[in-house]
């Protein structure tokens, strides 16, 4: 094994490195994520591929909404693209930058293609920047596809529809598992505007003590900016069905502000890794709002709002397991 696979295999990356490539950890996750404004509906599609006992395997979810619609899957085996981000759960998902496909019965079907995508452009160091460099951090988080014309159709439950003139997304995650609570959020659709904005963070055990770093990414027209630790700080503040970021940093004060607007979550499955299961640890609201105002010194950048943003809380591990069908 060269020096360079070892140093990824920690699950961190060398400057100027992909961060959408396999790295070969206990945990590799894929997360593609599609808005339709003009119909009112967000689609959600996921894949997992976890290192057990018996080798690699996989759970995969797709989800949407209105209807409430969520089906998961775990298949025995499961493959992720050392080269590039993709990955392969059997017959039942198929995704990378360009196209994704799910197949999960006649309910629940997916396929589409991306378009004239801004891809994340390379760096020296990625959305969480240097953090990247960190090994054996127990997750890290990166957007792949900032945004995408999106070309396709979905059958989740009673929802069927062509998704032509959608809106895409895709973002990836790697490590041990998922840490023991932590907070996302996507927003895309705001009123036209070449505007969107995603964010991640959770409690992680560093030096002794528990911290809780946040990340966020913005995209404004083509221009993507990255606010992560520690040249940026973001305060933020949880509640019932609440998000609530501020950051400073680099210049730029950002605040969000998300709003579940009293819908309930949908309540999805996190892989463990090496005990080929799910545990039903995550809250996601599909079709939320979210607030996004930007600044530069003192020059207003952006100030707007997008419905149909997705919004997500983890609960913690104590939290009882739901088992998930196999493939």
């Amino acid at each position: 094994m060269s020096v360079a696979r070892a140093f990824r295999a920690t699950g961190a990356d060398l400057p100027f490195g992909d961060p959408g490539a396999a790295h070969g950890v206990p945990f590799e996750g894929y997360f593609w994520r599609v808005v339709q404004p003009a119909s009112g509906v967000a689609i959600v599609a996921l894949s997992a591929v976890c290192r057990g006992p018996d080798g690699p395997w996989g759970l995969s979810t797709l989800a949407a909404h209105p209807g409430g619609f969520a089906r998961t899957v775990i298949t025995r085996t499961a493959a992720a693209d050392t080269r590039a981000f993709g990955v392969c759960a059997e017959g039942v998902l198929r995704g990378d930058a360009a196209a994704l496909s799910v197949e999960m019965g006649p309910d629940a079907r997916l396929d589409l293609s991306l378009h004239d995508a801004l891809i994340w452009p390379r760096r020296a160091f990625a959305a969480l920047g240097p953090a990247h460099a960190i090994p054996w951090l127990p997750q890290y988080w990166q957007p792949v596809v900032i945004a995408a014309d999106v070309r396709g159709r979905v059958r989740a439950g009673d929802l069927s529809l062509d998704l032509d003139g959608a809106v895409g997304y895709a973002e990836k995650n790697w490590g041990r598992g998922f840490p023991g609570r932590w907070w996302w959020g996507h927003a895309a659709a705001f009123d036209g505007d070449d505007v969107s904005v995603s964010f991640a963070g959770g409690r992680v055990p560093l030096a002794g003590d528990d911290v809780a770093p946040t990340a966020v990414v913005l995209r404004l027209g083509e221009r993507v900016i990255a606010l992560a630790p520690p040249l940026s700080r973001t305060r933020v503040a949880l509640g019932d069905g609440v998000w609530r970021l501020r950051t400073h940093g680099r210049g730029f004060a950002v605040e969000i502000a998300g709003d579940a607007e009293g819908a309930p979550p949908h309540e999805l499955l996190v892989p463990v890794p090496r005990e080929q299961r799910g545990e039903l640890r995550s809250r996601q609201h599909l079709a939320g709002s979210l607030s996004l105002r930007i600044r530069r010194g003192r020059r207003l950048l952006y100030d707007g709002r997008s419905p149909l943003a997705g919004l997500e809380l983890g609960l913690p591990l104590s939290h009882p397991a739901r088992a998930a069908p196999r493939a």
